[in-house]
């Protein structure tokens, strides 16, 4: 239990690693929906190329 404590800063030390990981698992988020908006995008382009052929 003293090790989860870290002294008296175990409360700080923890709400680190946890903003630390919601922030990365933000990113990673954001990162696919942004893939998957690029690949919807490209997808309707050569479509729409396709269908002036």
């Amino acid at each position: 239990m003293e090790m989860l404590a870290m002294g008296k800063y175990g409360f700080y030390v923890w709400t680190s690693y946890g903003i630390a990981a919601a922030v990365l698992i933000t990113c990673v988020v954001q990162a696919r929906q942004r893939q998957r908006k690029v690949l919807r995008d490209i997808a309707r382009q050569v479509q729409l190329a396709e269908s002036e052929e």
